[in-house]
Protein backbone atom coordinates (compact mmCIF):
# COMPACT_ATOMS: atom_id res chain seq x y z
CA UNK A 1 0.00 0.00 0.00
CA UNK A 2 1.55 3.48 -0.61
CA UNK A 3 0.96 6.70 1.38
CA UNK A 4 0.44 9.77 -0.17
CA UNK A 5 3.15 12.72 0.02
CA UNK A 6 0.80 14.80 2.21
CA UNK A 7 0.75 12.05 4.98
CA UNK A 8 3.84 10.65 4.89
CA UNK A 9 5.20 14.78 5.63
CA UNK A 10 1.92 14.58 8.58
CA UNK A 11 3.85 11.47 9.86
CA UNK A 12 6.94 12.42 9.77
CA UNK A 13 6.32 16.07 11.27
CA UNK A 14 4.14 13.84 14.38
CA UNK A 15 7.00 11.71 14.73
CA UNK A 16 9.73 14.76 14.91
CA UNK A 17 7.52 16.49 17.66
CA UNK A 18 7.45 13.21 19.64
CA UNK A 19 11.18 13.53 19.62
CA UNK A 20 11.50 16.70 20.26
CA UNK A 21 9.04 16.22 23.36
CA UNK A 22 11.17 13.53 24.84
CA UNK A 23 14.52 14.94 24.17
CA UNK A 24 12.40 17.65 26.72
CA UNK A 25 10.78 15.46 28.91
CA UNK A 26 13.71 12.84 29.84
CA UNK A 27 11.90 10.40 28.04
CA UNK A 28 8.89 11.00 30.49
CA UNK A 29 5.31 11.63 28.89
CA UNK A 30 4.75 15.05 28.83
CA UNK A 31 1.63 15.13 31.27
CA UNK A 32 4.39 13.90 33.99
CA UNK A 33 6.07 17.20 33.88
CA UNK A 34 5.52 19.73 37.07
CA UNK A 35 7.32 23.04 37.56
CA UNK A 36 10.07 23.45 40.05
CA UNK A 37 9.32 24.71 43.16
CA UNK A 38 10.33 27.81 43.76
CA UNK A 39 13.19 28.71 45.54
CA UNK A 40 12.60 29.88 49.41
CA UNK A 41 14.32 31.42 52.19
CA UNK A 42 13.29 31.45 55.80
CA UNK A 43 14.71 34.27 57.99
CA UNK A 44 13.57 33.21 61.46
CA UNK A 45 14.39 35.04 64.75
CA UNK A 46 14.53 38.68 63.51
CA UNK A 47 13.13 41.86 64.85
CA UNK A 48 11.43 43.44 62.03
CA UNK A 49 11.78 47.15 60.91
CA UNK A 50 8.49 47.28 57.90
CA UNK A 51 9.24 50.29 56.31
CA UNK A 52 5.94 51.99 57.80
CA UNK A 53 6.41 51.51 61.74
CA UNK A 54 8.94 53.06 63.77
CA UNK A 55 8.49 50.11 66.04
CA UNK A 56 10.89 46.83 65.62
CA UNK A 57 8.46 43.79 66.18
CA UNK A 58 9.86 40.30 66.69
CA UNK A 59 8.76 37.61 63.80
CA UNK A 60 9.93 35.50 60.83
CA UNK A 61 9.56 36.17 57.67
CA UNK A 62 9.42 33.42 54.74
CA UNK A 63 10.57 33.81 50.86
CA UNK A 64 9.29 32.19 47.76
CA UNK A 65 10.67 33.10 44.94
CA UNK A 66 11.01 36.87 44.48
CA UNK A 67 8.56 37.71 46.83
CA UNK A 68 8.13 37.79 50.58
CA UNK A 69 5.50 34.85 51.21
CA UNK A 70 4.58 35.30 55.02
CA UNK A 71 5.36 37.33 58.03
CA UNK A 72 4.31 36.01 61.42
CA UNK A 73 5.09 36.46 64.67
CA UNK A 74 4.51 32.70 64.97
CA UNK A 75 6.86 29.99 63.60
CA UNK A 76 6.83 29.24 60.39
CA UNK A 77 7.41 25.85 58.88
CA UNK A 78 9.21 26.28 55.62
CA UNK A 79 8.92 23.95 52.66
CA UNK A 80 10.93 21.40 51.73
CA UNK A 81 14.55 21.99 51.10
CA UNK A 82 14.37 25.77 52.10
CA UNK A 83 17.61 28.08 52.73
CA UNK A 84 17.23 29.29 56.70
CA UNK A 85 18.40 32.00 58.04
CA UNK A 86 18.57 32.11 62.04
CA UNK A 87 18.78 35.83 62.80
CA UNK A 88 19.38 35.58 66.18
CA UNK A 89 17.39 38.70 67.39
CA UNK A 90 19.16 40.55 64.65
CA UNK A 91 17.04 43.55 62.91
CA UNK A 92 15.61 42.78 59.19
CA UNK A 93 14.42 45.83 57.34
CA UNK A 94 13.42 46.53 53.77
CA UNK A 95 16.25 47.33 51.46
CA UNK A 96 17.70 50.71 50.82
CA UNK A 97 16.95 53.49 47.95
CA UNK A 98 18.23 56.40 46.91
CA UNK A 99 15.46 58.74 45.00
CA UNK A 100 18.59 60.89 42.94
CA UNK A 101 21.68 58.70 41.75
CA UNK A 102 23.47 58.57 39.11
CA UNK A 103 24.95 55.05 38.20
CA UNK A 104 27.10 56.38 35.27
CA UNK A 105 28.11 60.01 36.78
CA UNK A 106 28.82 58.94 40.14
CA UNK A 107 31.96 56.21 39.81
CA UNK A 108 33.64 58.13 37.06
CA UNK A 109 36.13 60.93 36.44
CA UNK A 110 34.72 63.48 34.07
CA UNK A 111 37.38 62.55 32.32
CA UNK A 112 35.87 58.96 31.90
CA UNK A 113 32.69 60.29 31.05
CA UNK A 114 34.30 62.20 27.26
CA UNK A 115 36.91 59.12 26.99
CA UNK A 116 37.47 58.04 23.44
CA UNK A 117 35.76 54.59 24.13
CA UNK A 118 32.31 54.68 26.15
CA UNK A 119 33.72 50.98 27.60
CA UNK A 120 36.04 52.62 30.41
CA UNK A 121 32.93 54.25 31.49
CA UNK A 122 30.77 51.33 31.68
CA UNK A 123 33.31 49.51 33.35
CA UNK A 124 33.57 51.74 36.08
CA UNK A 125 29.45 51.76 36.31
CA UNK A 126 29.37 48.14 36.42
CA UNK A 127 31.49 47.79 39.01
CA UNK A 128 29.58 50.33 41.35
CA UNK A 129 26.27 48.52 40.57
CA UNK A 130 27.64 45.99 42.50
CA UNK A 131 28.91 48.19 45.20
CA UNK A 132 25.75 50.08 45.42
CA UNK A 133 24.16 46.84 46.20
CA UNK A 134 26.67 46.11 48.80
CA UNK A 135 25.70 48.97 50.50
CA UNK A 136 22.51 47.61 51.01
CA UNK A 137 20.73 50.08 48.64
CA UNK A 138 18.61 47.75 46.27
CA UNK A 139 16.68 50.36 44.59
CA UNK A 140 17.71 53.63 43.14
CA UNK A 141 15.98 56.18 40.70
CA UNK A 142 18.71 57.14 38.22
CA UNK A 143 18.13 60.82 37.83
CA UNK A 144 20.44 60.83 34.35
CA UNK A 145 22.42 59.04 32.57
CA UNK A 146 23.07 56.36 29.84
CA UNK A 147 21.47 53.52 32.54
CA UNK A 148 19.56 51.68 30.09
CA UNK A 149 21.56 48.64 29.59
CA UNK A 150 23.13 48.51 32.60
CA UNK A 151 19.00 48.47 33.93
CA UNK A 152 18.33 45.69 31.66
CA UNK A 153 21.83 43.75 32.47
CA UNK A 154 21.16 43.85 36.18
CA UNK A 155 17.46 43.03 35.79
CA UNK A 156 18.17 40.15 33.49
CA UNK A 157 20.80 38.57 36.43
CA UNK A 158 24.00 39.23 33.76
CA UNK A 159 25.15 41.29 36.35
CA UNK A 160 25.05 42.30 40.26
CA UNK A 161 23.13 46.33 41.26
CA UNK A 162 19.92 47.48 42.29
CA UNK A 163 16.66 48.10 40.84
CA UNK A 164 16.72 50.94 38.60
CA UNK A 165 13.94 53.66 38.05
CA UNK A 166 15.71 55.07 34.96
CA UNK A 167 15.65 58.27 33.58
CA UNK A 168 17.85 58.19 30.48
CA UNK A 169 19.45 61.95 29.53
CA UNK A 170 18.32 65.23 31.26
CA UNK A 171 16.78 67.41 28.99
CA UNK A 172 18.02 70.85 28.74
CA UNK A 173 17.80 73.88 27.15
CA UNK A 174 20.76 75.90 25.41
CA UNK A 175 22.70 77.35 27.96
CA UNK A 176 21.01 75.35 30.47
CA UNK A 177 22.27 73.04 32.88
CA UNK A 178 22.71 69.94 30.73
CA UNK A 179 24.33 72.20 28.17
CA UNK A 180 28.11 71.18 28.01
CA UNK A 181 29.02 72.63 24.60
CA UNK A 182 31.93 75.41 24.71
CA UNK A 183 30.75 78.97 24.89
CA UNK A 184 32.62 79.80 21.61
CA UNK A 185 30.56 76.68 19.65
CA UNK A 186 27.20 76.82 18.23
CA UNK A 187 24.76 74.95 19.95
CA UNK A 188 23.18 71.98 17.62
CA UNK A 189 19.78 73.66 16.91
CA UNK A 190 21.81 76.57 15.34
CA UNK A 191 23.81 74.13 13.28
CA UNK A 192 26.63 73.21 15.77
CA UNK A 193 27.81 69.96 16.92
CA UNK A 194 26.44 68.15 19.49
CA UNK A 195 28.53 67.34 22.85
CA UNK A 196 29.87 64.41 23.88
CA UNK A 197 27.93 64.27 26.70
CA UNK A 198 25.02 64.32 24.33
CA UNK A 199 26.17 61.65 21.90
CA UNK A 200 26.78 59.21 24.83
CA UNK A 201 22.94 59.44 25.92
CA UNK A 202 24.05 61.83 29.43
CA UNK A 203 22.42 65.07 28.26
CA UNK A 204 19.98 66.40 25.32
CA UNK A 205 19.53 69.86 24.45
CA UNK A 206 16.15 70.73 23.32
CA UNK A 207 14.65 74.17 22.66
CA UNK A 208 10.97 74.76 22.19
CA UNK A 209 7.92 72.90 22.76
CA UNK A 210 7.91 71.11 20.25
CA UNK A 211 12.07 69.75 20.41
CA UNK A 212 11.21 69.27 24.19
CA UNK A 213 8.61 67.00 23.53
CA UNK A 214 10.05 64.69 21.03
CA UNK A 215 13.34 64.51 23.62
CA UNK A 216 10.78 63.16 26.59
CA UNK A 217 9.29 60.77 24.00
CA UNK A 218 12.92 59.45 22.67
CA UNK A 219 13.65 58.67 26.80
CA UNK A 220 10.28 56.78 26.74
CA UNK A 221 11.16 55.04 23.58
CA UNK A 222 14.35 53.70 25.44
CA UNK A 223 12.94 52.61 28.56
CA UNK A 224 12.70 55.83 31.20
CA UNK A 225 10.34 55.00 33.72
CA UNK A 226 9.79 58.64 34.52
CA UNK A 227 11.90 61.98 32.57
CA UNK A 228 13.89 64.55 34.07
CA UNK A 229 14.00 68.37 32.87
CA UNK A 230 16.56 71.09 33.77
CA UNK A 231 14.44 74.06 34.70
CA UNK A 232 17.38 76.12 36.84
CA UNK A 233 21.18 76.51 36.85
CA UNK A 234 23.68 74.13 38.69
CA UNK A 235 26.94 73.67 40.35
CA UNK A 236 28.27 71.59 37.55
CA UNK A 237 27.81 73.86 34.69
CA UNK A 238 30.03 76.56 33.55
CA UNK A 239 27.53 78.77 31.69
CA UNK A 240 24.00 79.17 33.82
CA UNK A 241 24.47 81.05 36.71
CA UNK A 242 22.33 79.16 39.95
CA UNK A 243 19.86 82.31 39.72
CA UNK A 244 19.06 81.53 35.86
CA UNK A 245 15.26 80.27 34.73
CA UNK A 246 15.13 77.61 32.30
CA UNK A 247 12.57 76.44 30.18
CA UNK A 248 9.56 78.41 29.53
CA UNK A 249 5.82 77.74 31.17
CA UNK A 250 4.96 76.17 27.40
CA UNK A 251 8.32 73.99 27.21
CA UNK A 252 7.23 72.78 30.56
CA UNK A 253 3.90 71.92 30.08
CA UNK A 254 4.93 70.20 26.65
CA UNK A 255 6.96 67.91 28.61
CA UNK A 256 4.89 67.41 31.34
CA UNK A 257 1.84 66.37 28.93
CA UNK A 258 4.41 63.90 26.74
CA UNK A 259 5.40 62.47 30.15
CA UNK A 260 1.57 62.03 31.37
CA UNK A 261 0.46 60.48 27.69
CA UNK A 262 2.91 57.96 28.49
CA UNK A 263 0.93 57.12 31.73
CA UNK A 264 4.10 58.76 34.15
CA UNK A 265 5.66 61.83 35.38
CA UNK A 266 8.21 64.49 34.95
CA UNK A 267 10.99 65.53 38.04
CA UNK A 268 13.08 68.82 37.54
CA UNK A 269 16.58 70.03 38.68
CA UNK A 270 15.77 73.22 40.42
CA UNK A 271 16.54 75.24 43.04
CA UNK A 272 15.06 78.73 43.06
CA UNK A 273 11.73 79.69 44.33
CA UNK A 274 11.07 81.31 41.11
CA UNK A 275 12.16 78.01 39.24
CA UNK A 276 10.40 75.91 41.71
CA UNK A 277 7.42 77.45 41.06
CA UNK A 278 7.23 77.46 37.58
CA UNK A 279 7.78 74.26 38.16
CA UNK A 280 4.60 73.56 40.16
CA UNK A 281 2.25 75.38 37.54
CA UNK A 282 4.33 73.43 34.77
CA UNK A 283 2.21 69.89 36.33
CA UNK A 284 6.34 68.77 37.77
CA UNK A 285 5.91 65.75 40.29
CA UNK A 286 9.01 66.42 42.22
CA UNK A 287 11.59 68.80 43.20
CA UNK A 288 14.68 67.39 42.77
CA UNK A 289 17.13 69.58 44.76
CA UNK A 290 14.98 72.90 46.18
CA UNK A 291 17.46 73.80 48.28
CA UNK A 292 17.07 77.88 47.82
CA UNK A 293 13.15 77.37 48.10
CA UNK A 294 11.59 79.29 50.87
CA UNK A 295 8.87 78.37 53.27
CA UNK A 296 6.12 79.74 51.78
CA UNK A 297 6.76 77.40 48.39
CA UNK A 298 7.41 73.86 50.29
CA UNK A 299 4.23 74.81 51.86
CA UNK A 300 2.93 75.64 48.29
CA UNK A 301 4.77 71.76 47.76
CA UNK A 302 2.54 70.66 50.33
CA UNK A 303 -1.23 71.67 48.80
CA UNK A 304 0.31 70.61 45.43
CA UNK A 305 0.62 67.00 46.36
CA UNK A 306 4.66 67.96 45.11
CA UNK A 307 7.45 65.96 46.12
CA UNK A 308 10.47 67.29 47.43
CA UNK A 309 13.59 65.24 46.59
CA UNK A 310 16.21 66.88 48.09
CA UNK A 311 19.83 65.63 49.19
CA UNK A 312 21.90 66.62 52.50
CA UNK A 313 24.98 68.13 50.74
CA UNK A 314 27.81 69.18 52.79
CA UNK A 315 31.25 70.84 52.31
CA UNK A 316 33.31 68.20 50.52
CA UNK A 317 30.42 65.77 49.48
CA UNK A 318 31.42 66.41 45.72
CA UNK A 319 34.58 67.43 44.36
CA UNK A 320 33.81 70.80 43.08
CA UNK A 321 36.29 73.78 41.38
CA UNK A 322 36.98 77.22 43.39
CA UNK A 323 33.99 78.40 40.94
CA UNK A 324 32.03 75.86 41.36
CA UNK A 325 31.79 76.27 45.06
CA UNK A 326 30.90 79.44 45.29
CA UNK A 327 27.87 78.80 42.71
CA UNK A 328 27.06 75.41 45.41
CA UNK A 329 27.13 78.11 48.59
CA UNK A 330 23.38 79.49 48.44
CA UNK A 331 22.70 75.63 48.21
CA UNK A 332 24.29 74.37 51.50
CA UNK A 333 21.07 75.02 53.79
CA UNK A 334 19.18 71.96 53.38
CA UNK A 335 18.21 71.43 56.77
CA UNK A 336 15.93 74.19 56.67
CA UNK A 337 14.08 73.55 53.95
CA UNK A 338 13.38 69.89 54.97
CA UNK A 339 12.30 71.43 58.13
CA UNK A 340 10.51 73.60 56.48
CA UNK A 341 8.54 70.37 54.79
CA UNK A 342 8.61 68.24 58.06
CA UNK A 343 6.66 71.37 59.36
CA UNK A 344 4.01 71.96 56.67
CA UNK A 345 3.82 67.98 55.88
CA UNK A 346 5.29 68.24 52.18
CA UNK A 347 6.01 64.79 50.98
CA UNK A 348 9.95 64.51 51.49
CA UNK A 349 12.34 62.22 49.70
CA UNK A 350 15.67 60.76 49.98
CA UNK A 351 18.88 60.96 47.62
CA UNK A 352 22.68 62.11 47.20
CA UNK A 353 23.29 62.93 44.07
CA UNK A 354 26.97 62.04 43.97
CA UNK A 355 28.70 62.84 40.63
CA UNK A 356 32.46 62.35 39.29
CA UNK A 357 33.72 60.98 42.28
CA UNK A 358 35.20 57.39 41.65
CA UNK A 359 36.30 57.13 45.39
CA UNK A 360 33.70 58.82 47.05
CA UNK A 361 30.63 56.86 46.46
CA UNK A 362 30.31 55.28 49.99
CA UNK A 363 29.32 58.49 51.32
CA UNK A 364 26.01 57.28 49.99
CA UNK A 365 25.10 55.81 53.34
CA UNK A 366 26.82 58.51 55.13
CA UNK A 367 24.34 61.06 53.43
CA UNK A 368 21.26 59.02 54.43
CA UNK A 369 22.27 59.52 58.28
CA UNK A 370 21.93 62.93 58.34
CA UNK A 371 18.40 62.82 57.84
CA UNK A 372 17.88 62.07 61.17
CA UNK A 373 18.89 65.05 62.24
CA UNK A 374 15.15 65.94 61.15
CA UNK A 375 13.31 62.79 61.35
CA UNK A 376 15.32 60.77 63.68
CA UNK A 377 16.62 57.55 63.13
CA UNK A 378 13.46 55.88 62.55
CA UNK A 379 11.94 58.71 60.05
CA UNK A 380 15.18 58.82 58.56
CA UNK A 381 14.78 55.10 57.48
CA UNK A 382 11.13 55.01 56.49
CA UNK A 383 11.70 58.06 53.91
CA UNK A 384 14.45 55.74 52.62
CA UNK A 385 12.80 52.47 52.05
CA UNK A 386 8.54 52.74 52.04
CA UNK A 387 9.13 56.79 51.37
CA UNK A 388 11.20 56.92 48.51
CA UNK A 389 9.23 54.12 47.20
CA UNK A 390 6.08 56.01 46.97
CA UNK A 391 7.99 58.54 44.80
CA UNK A 392 8.92 55.96 43.02
CA UNK A 393 5.34 54.64 42.09
CA UNK A 394 3.80 57.57 40.49
CA UNK A 395 5.86 56.24 37.35
CA UNK A 396 2.22 54.01 37.13
CA UNK A 397 1.97 52.55 33.82
CA UNK A 398 5.91 53.06 32.74
CA UNK A 399 6.69 51.15 36.93
CA UNK A 400 9.21 48.33 35.73
CA UNK A 401 8.96 46.84 39.10
CA UNK A 402 4.62 47.68 39.65
CA UNK A 403 3.76 43.82 39.88
CA UNK A 404 4.36 44.37 43.66
CA UNK A 405 5.06 46.78 46.40
CA UNK A 406 8.90 47.96 47.36
CA UNK A 407 10.33 49.25 50.31
CA UNK A 408 8.07 47.57 52.64
CA UNK A 409 7.99 43.90 54.80
CA UNK A 410 4.65 42.31 54.05
CA UNK A 411 3.14 39.66 52.47
CA UNK A 412 3.41 39.97 48.84
CA UNK A 413 5.80 42.53 48.42
CA UNK A 414 9.16 42.34 46.66
CA UNK A 415 11.95 40.09 48.74
CA UNK A 416 14.50 43.25 49.37
CA UNK A 417 15.73 42.97 52.47
CA UNK A 418 18.30 44.04 54.82
CA UNK A 419 19.75 41.79 58.51
CA UNK A 420 21.56 44.22 60.61
CA UNK A 421 24.03 43.69 63.01
CA UNK A 422 22.42 45.71 65.92
CA UNK A 423 19.51 48.13 65.79
CA UNK A 424 19.55 50.82 63.40
CA UNK A 425 16.32 52.41 64.58
CA UNK A 426 18.63 53.34 67.42
CA UNK A 427 22.06 53.77 65.93
CA UNK A 428 21.45 54.92 62.34
CA UNK A 429 25.14 55.04 61.66
CA UNK A 430 25.30 51.55 61.71
CA UNK A 431 24.80 51.72 57.97
CA UNK A 432 27.98 53.79 57.33
CA UNK A 433 29.97 50.68 57.75
CA UNK A 434 28.33 48.00 55.49
CA UNK A 435 30.72 45.54 55.25
CA UNK A 436 30.88 44.66 58.90
CA UNK A 437 27.11 45.55 59.92
CA UNK A 438 24.96 43.89 57.14
CA UNK A 439 25.03 40.33 57.65
CA UNK A 440 22.38 39.65 54.92
CA UNK A 441 21.37 41.14 51.80
CA UNK A 442 18.61 39.90 50.11
CA UNK A 443 16.96 41.16 46.41
CA UNK A 444 14.70 39.66 44.86
CA UNK A 445 14.65 36.46 46.91
CA UNK A 446 18.52 35.84 46.18
CA UNK A 447 20.67 35.60 48.59
CA UNK A 448 23.58 38.28 47.49
CA UNK A 449 25.50 38.68 50.77
CA UNK A 450 25.59 36.16 54.03
CA UNK A 451 27.89 36.28 56.96
CA UNK A 452 26.02 33.98 59.16
CA UNK A 453 26.96 30.71 57.15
Amino acid sequence: MTTSPMTRRSTLLALGGAITTALLTGGRPAAAQTAAPEPATLLSNVRIFDGLNDQLRPGHLLILGDKIAEVSEGQIQPPEGAQVIDGAGRVLMPGLTDAHWHMVFAPNSMANMVAADTGLMYAYAVAEAERTLMRGFTTIRDTGGPTFGLKQAIDQGGIPGPRVYPSGALISQTAGHGDFTAAYENTATLGGARSRYEDIGAFLIANGPAEVAAAVRQQFRRGASQVKISLGGGVISDSDPIDTLQYTPEEIRAAVQAATDWGTYVCAHVYTVDGIRRAIEGGVRSIEHGHIADEDTVRLMAERDVWLSIQPFEEGDNPLTPEQIAKAEPTSHWDRVVEWARLHGTRVAFGTDMLFQPNGTYKQSELLTRFARVFGNAGALRIATSGNCELFALSGRRNPYGEARLGVLERGAWADMLLVEGDPTQDINLLTDPDRNLAVIIKGGQVHKNLLG
